[in-house]
């Protein structure tokens, strides 16, 4: 008894230094904060000392303190983690475009590991993974009552190596097991081609540290193809997960001449930020559509909701995920770190998308268009009656008018695509009719 009393008080002693020398670390910084819960540190080392003495394994100072520092992160948000050396260099890696693993970003819902979205071209996205799936056991082992970080690095391994998710999605009626191969993930976060003479698409898979960079150097190598100007363009943020937020402000800057583009509110003073739009539109004020969808999250959202406060873009396709708040990584001076949700973002008009998301201006469902039978025969016209009159002006009497090939192949691929240019079209029209 005298053992444990001695142990206890040491413990007391060791965690009350260890908070006071934050606390003073911190009041340095800060405004003073609250007197320490003394009662709650007491239970938090009578626990520690339980766990030392009576579990079944001894279990070493640094893994339970590291847990016990898990713990008090995860039970925050689910955004919220401790990041071990290891983890802290994954993630400094996977802001620059490369890092190994599956090719998803993910979160926590209710115990189980969610898909915010499959990244494009990535084993994951091949594999059809798909926004909103739950992961329920990896391997065949039960994802509840792991952390984030737990399931996460277990999805990491070695390129070439396979793993088997056991997957719940909402159009299934039981789960189902998905095995992917495991690579080194190379993202190019900037895609982009012209899909008619003058009407050019833009495809952003992730924000990187460097996506501003390749936004504009896509915009002025579609404008070359152009002739110098484009009409309009789509933006594609569907199943972009987010990540930057300087690269978000980046590009929705690229469209943007004036005005607010996102702002931040915390509790402390340096949480709270504003980011405006330089003079500069890159396509000089030529019709916009943004396409969005449920895997859509974080910087997508800013930048989409940037682009519709200002009333620049259409927004395009289903709500958004809702992710309407700003990770910091604070370094810690053992080489780990913390992600810390430190404030809310906020669009232009003040609108907090936080569980939220952004609704579209135009709503669009997910679907797949299949052509339907052809018996051969064309619709019977003017031109193929016997004695019809000739038009007069061409002699050409039998005009092909109507749909192109590549009209048809682009709304077969992808639907929302092609409702999109449709859509950019018409807006061009309009503008070029209103002057």
């Amino acid at each position: 008894m005298r053992v444990t009393k001695f142990l206890y008080a040491l413990c007391v002693g060791a965690v009350l230094g260890l908070f006071a020398a934050f606390g003073q670390s911190a009041c340095a910084q800060r405004a003073p904060q609250a007197e320490l819960p003394l009662g709650e540190l007491r239970t938090f080392t009578e626990v520690l000392v339980r766990v030392k003495q009576d579990y079944v394994e001894s279990v070493r100072d640094e893994t339970l303190l590291e847990n016990a520092v898990r713990g008090m992160l995860s039970g925050l948000d689910p955004h919220s983690a401790y990041l071990d050396k290891k983890e802290y260099k994954d993630l400094q890696v996977g802001t620059r475009g490369e890092f190994g693993g599956l090719g998803i970003e993910v979160g926590m819902e209710n115990g189980f590991v969610k898909v915010v979205a499959p990244i494009d071209d990535t084993p994951a996205a091949r594999a059809g993974i798909q926004a909103g799936d739950l992961i329920i056991r990896i391997d065949g082992k039960p994802v509840k009552g792991m952390t984030l970080g737990d399931a996460v690095s277990v999805m990491r391994g070695k390129p070439g190596t396979t793993i088997k998710l056991t997957v719940v999605r909402e159009s299934e009626n039981k789960p189902f097991d998905v095995t992917i191969k495991r690579a080194v993930i190379k993202v190019d976060s900037v895609k982009s081609r012209i899909l008619e003479p003058s009407y050019a698409y833009l495809r952003i898979t992730q924000f990187q540290s460097h996506t501003g960079e390749d936004v504009a150097d896509a915009l002025d190598d579609l404008k070359q193809q152009s002739d110098g100007k484009l009409q309009g363009l789509v933006l594609d943020l569907r199943n972009n997960p987010g990540g930057v937020l300087n690269a978000a402000v980046e590009v929705a800057d690229a469209f943007l001449t004036k005005g607010r583009i996102v702002y931040t509110k915390g509790r402390i003073d340096s949480a709270d930020m504003s980011f405006s739009a330089t003079p500069n539109d890159f396509i000089a004020g030529a019709p916009m559509v943004v396409l969005v969808n449920g895997g859509s999250a974080s910087a997508s959202e800013i930048v989409a909701g940037a682009l519709q406060d200002h009333k620049r873009a259409v927004i395009m396709g289903s709500k958004t995920f809702g992710k309407g708040s700003v990770q910091t990584i604070l370094p810690l001076r053992d080489g780990a770190a913390i992600k810390l949700t430190t404030a809310r973002y906020y669009t232009p008009n003040g609108r907090s998308i936080q569980a939220e998301g952004i609704v579209p201006d135009v709503a669009l469902a997910h679907l797949k268009l299949t052509k339907a039978g052809d018996s051969g025969v064309g619709m019977l016209t003017e031109a193929d009656l016997s004695r019809h009159l000739l038009n007069g002006q061409n002699t050409n009497s039998k005009q092909e008018i109507g749909t192109t090939s590549d009209e048809k192949n682009l709304a077969s691929q992808d639907y929302a695509l092609s409702e999109a240019l449709n859509l950019l079209k018409g807006l061009t029209i309009l503008k070029h009719h209103t002057g």
